[in-house]
C-alpha cells in the first residue's frame, strides 16, 4: 500500500473510478458493442458536434497524443468516415469532417450507448437514480472550467428546517456544541415566521451550484430604528469563496432601504471568521459577556453597525 492509499478523498474517488469504469463497461475493447474504442468513440462524439475542428482542435479538447490522433483519423479515413477540407477562409488549416458514412455511424453509436445507459438507469429504484443523476451533475459542475458563482435568493418552502439542521451540525462539530444551539436556532426561526414583516425583514439563502451553502436573516431589533441580523453561517466547503461576504452584504444593504438606522448582531468569541466578516463589513463590538451556553463557557458580543 501507498502513501497516496492511506489518504480517505483519493482512495474513495479511486474506488469509484473502478466501479464506473465496469459498470458503464469502459474496461471493455469495444464500447457498447460497437467496432470502437472509447477513444474513438469521444473522437467521432466531437466531431458530430462541431463541423468546424482540425486535428490540433481535437487533440487539445482530448488531451491525445498527436501521432495517435493521426492513427485514429487515418483510420476513420480509409473507412470513409470522416473527409478532410480546406479553410474556405485561406490559410492552412484543414478541418477534419464527418462524412454521410460517419454521421451514420455514429448515429447507430450514439443509439447503443443511449441504449446502454437508459438499462443501467431502469434498473435502478426512482430515488436511487435520482441520487445518481443528482451526483454526476456535481461531479460535472466540479470540473467545469468557470468558478462556481454564489447566488443569493429567498426563502423556499423546507429552508428554515435545513437551516436548522445544518446550523446545529456544523457547530457540533466544529465546536461541540449541544442540542440546546439547535432548539435555539428553531426558536429564533419559528419566532420570524410567526412575526414576519415583509416590509422590515428579509431572509437569504446562499447558493452554489445549486445547492444550499449559507443563510442569513433581517429582523426587527429591541429598539426602534434598529435592525438585528442573525443566523448567519456557510458551509465549510464554501467558505472562501465570498459566499459570507456576499450574505453579509445583502443584509446591510436591505437594512438601509427599510430605514433602519442601526444593525446590530450577537455572536461568541469563538466564531472567529465571521467576527472578521463583520469587521470587514464596519461592525464594531460595544458589549461582551461570559455565559454558559450550548454546553460550554463562552464570551458572547454585541457588535453593532451604524447606518445613517
Amino acid at each position: 500500500m501507498t502513501l497516496l492509499d492511506e489518504n480517505p478523498d483519493i482512495s474513495t474517488l479511486r474506488a469509484f473510478n473502478r466501479l464506473y469504469t465496469r459498470r458503464l463497461g469502459l474496461l471493455n475493447p469495444r464500447l457498447d458493442n460497437s467496432p470502437f474504442t472509447l477513444t474513438e468513440a469521444r473522437i467521432l462524439y466531437e466531431l458530430a458536434q462541431q463541423p468546424d475542428l482540425t486535428a490540433a482542435d481535437l487533440g487539445r479538447m482530448l488531451g491525445l497524443d498527436r501521432a495517435q490522433l493521426s492513427r485514429t483519423l487515418k483510420r476513420f479515413a480509409d473507412r470513409g468516415l470522416v473527409e478532410t477540407r480546406d479553410d474556405p477562409q485561406g490559410g492552412r488549416r484543414r478541418f477534419v469532417a464527418l462524412t454521410d458514412a460517419g454521421r451514420k455511424t455514429f448515429a447507430a453509436l450514439e443509439g447503443n450507448t443511449r441504449e446502454a445507459i437508459g438499462a443501467l438507469l431502469s434498473t435502478l429504484p426512482a430515488s436511487r437514480r435520482r441520487s445518481l443523476v443528482d451526483s454526476a451533475r456535481s461531479i460535472s459542475q466540479v470540473f467545469a472550467d468557470d468558478a462556481p458563482a454564489v447566488v443569493l435568493r429567498d426563502l423556499r418552502p423546507g429552508d428554515l428546517g435545513a437551516v436548522i439542521q445544518r446550523q446545529a451540525i456544523l457547530y457540533a462539530e466544529e465546536y461541540g456544541w449541544n442540542s440546546a444551539y439547535e432548539a435555539l436556532v428553531a426558536r429564533i426561526l419559528a419566532d420570524f415566521v410567526d412575526a414576519y414583516d415583509p416590509a422590515h425583514e428579509a431572509a437569504w439563502i446562499a447558493e452554489i451550484d445549486g445547492r444550499m451553502v449559507g443563510s442569513i436573516f433581517l429582523v426587527r431589533g429591541d429598539r426602534p430604528g434598529e435592525g438585528k441580523l442573525r443566523l448567519l453561517y456557510v458551509e465549510p466547503d464554501a467558505r472562501g469563496a465570498g459566499v459570507g461576504g456576499r450574505l453579509v452584504d445583502a443584509c446591510i444593504e436591505r437594512a438601509r432601504v427599510v430605514g433602519y438606522q442601526r444593525l446590530v448582531l450577537w455572536t461568541n468569541s469563538v466564531l472567529t471568521s465571521a467576527r472578521r466578516l463583520y469587521e470587514r463589513a464596519g461592525f464594531t463590538l460595544v458589549e461582551e459577556a461570559p455565559h454558559h451556553s450550548f454546553g460550554h463557557d463562552l464570551v458572547g458580543q454585541t457588535w453593532s453597525l451604524e447606518l445613517k
